[in-house]
């Protein structure tokens, strides 16, 4: 048996899977604001005193992790089967820990919760999540530095981006030097939650340590130039870089004692939520693009060398099972969604109804931009007028047009998140893009992915992995309207001329 875990913005969740009988068995979930309301968040997170500032408390995540085993363990699960652990966290948040930090991994007692333990660890904390933009002119220090967006883009595979690690570690070592000082660890939430799970200090896979504007794409190793741009020791303070499917190590005696896990349970190096569910939704190999719907919206896909953005905005970051991904993200996602039908006062099934309605070339369009917009880079606006049909042609339009470097449309999108539930969504998608838009069985493809990963790394097959676990949901291919397509072709036009009004302002 094999345990895929993820740590999402908003929650901790585990899927346990059986490979000789081809069954998810269990699957199991934390939600930070509901069952951790004591920190206070809002869909995971809290906005700091600066724009565009949000952050997360990293003791949120730890403690989580011993709410879910503790779930785990009271409903049954086999915890004592399992062979091997894989794990994905949020791309991009950074971890400070002091020297206390291995010391107490190595003397982990079973007998006291988790965050008694690790208190005194930190040298920042809070941790800044993928959604913190509040770092332009670290940026541009960075930037200036380097001699151009051109020259870290091709190192990097992205430009210097503010929710990137860099920039959030230069800004903090600027602002604390006291506390970088003291910070002897640099942790990713995913490298941070593996070291938990072994005892020790982990590496950073691959498929994270690219989206931290650290790792050269193509040597797959730090590059000392952009970690000298960043802050002084930077480098002294990161983990190792290791493939995803290398074992980190055997289970921590904590977890084996605690909660029944067989001490030779092995760890795999965790990686990133965008490029577990790469694995998770089956779409290892190029040809097939996948739409995440979460809280921030992503397009990616499987592609064989890191060939960038030539507009700066997309990204290039490691493979967990091959060689390379694309990703363009948008941060008005879902939130956007839950925004404007708050907004609106009406309920989920009012909201999927609005979008039937058949669109026109007349139609209004939104720019779907609640908050500060990344692809491409544009301010927030007022939705005082929007409706749920505008806000999402606009959320979709924007993401066609962003989408040409990825290469040529696939023959099918898969989609993934809690929006994908959405029938007038999917519609919406096939028909903007013209292309059938399929659904999986399994809407945790992140957590899901990490089990497969964690098999492969046990000596399994990962296309025979995928063949088993990576289904289409029966019935749940939608097919796009012909009659729309000149009719997006009217509003996607019309999206485009609003779009770069909006951006020469």
């Amino acid at each position: 048996m094999h345990l895929g875990l993820d740590c999402s913005t908003q929650s901790l969740s585990a899927i346990l899977i059986d490979v000789r009988n081809g069954e998810t068995l269990c699957e199991h979930s934390v939600n930070f604001e509901a069952e951790l309301p004591h920190y206070q968040t809002s869909h995971g997170f809290v906005r700091g005193t600066e724009p565009d500032e949000f952050f997360s408390n990293p003791l949120m995540w730890v403690e989580a992790l011993d709410l879910l085993l503790s779930k785990m363990q009271q409903d049954g699960a086999p915890l004592s089967a399992i062979a091997t652990i894989c794990g994905s966290a949020q791309q991009h948040a950074t971890v400070y820990l002091n020297d206390n930090f291995e010391r107490a991994l190595e003397n982990l007692s079973p007998n006291i919760p988790l965050i008694e333990q690790l208190g005194d660890c930190f040298t920042r904390p809070v941790s800044p999540i993928w959604l913190d933009a509040s770092t332009s002119q670290d940026c541009q220090e960075i930037t200036q530095t380097i001699g151009s967006s051109r020259k870290i883009t091709k190192r990097t595979g992205s430009a210097a981006i503010e929710r990137f690690s860099a920039a959030q570690i230069r800004k903090h070592a600027k602002q604390f030097p006291e506390r970088w000082h003291e910070t002897k660890h640099v942790h990713l939430v995913s490298s941070f939650l593996c070291s938990l799970l072994v005892g020790k200090s982990a590496a950073i896979d691959y498929g994270d340590g690219a989206g931290m504007n650290l790792m050269h794409i193509n040597k797959r190793r730090w590059d000392k130039k952009m970690a000298n741009a960043t802050a002084p020791g930077t480098l002294d303070r990161l983990p190792e870089l290791k493939r995803t499917t290398q074992i980190a190590g055997t289970i921590a005696p904590y977890f084996s004692s605690k909660y029944g896990f067989n001490e030779r349970t092995r760890c795999t190096h965790w990686t990133g939520d965008n490029p577990a569910s790469l694995v998770g939704m089956g779409v290892i190999h190029p040809g097939t693009w996948v739409i995440s719907l979460g809280t921030s919206y992503t397009l990616f896909s499987a592609v064989k060398s890191p060939f960038p953005d030539p507009m700066g905005y997309g990204h290039i970051f490691g493979n967990p099972v091959g060689e390379y991904m694309s990703l363009s993200c948008f941060k008005n996602g879902a939130l956007a969604c839950v925004a404007l039908k708050n907004q609106l006062d009406i309920t989920w099934a009012e909201f999927d109804a609005l979008l039937r309605i058949p669109r026109t070339a007349e139609s209004p369009v939104s720019l779907p931009f609640y908050e500060t917009e990344i692809t491409p880079p544009a301010a927030a606006l007022e939705q005082i007028t929007s409706d749920p049909a505008a806000l999402i042609d606009g959320q979709f339009l924007n993401m066609r047009l962003h989408s040409l470097w990825h290469g040529e449309f696939p023959e099918t999108i898969v989609v993934t998140g809690g929006i994908s539930q959405s029938d007038g969504v999917c519609q919406t998608i096939a028909n903007i893009f013209q292309r059938p838009v399929q659904r999986l069985s399994s809407h945790a493809s992140a957590s899901l992915g990490a089990a497969l990963i964690a098999a492969h790394a046990d000596g399994y097959d990962i296309d025979s992995l995928i063949e088993q676990f990576c289904l289409p949901k029966e019935g749940a291919t939608i097919e796009p309207d012909p009659a729309t397509e000149v009719i997006y072709q009217a509003l996607g036009e019309k999206f485009t001329d609003q779009l770069y009004q909006h951006l020469r302002k």
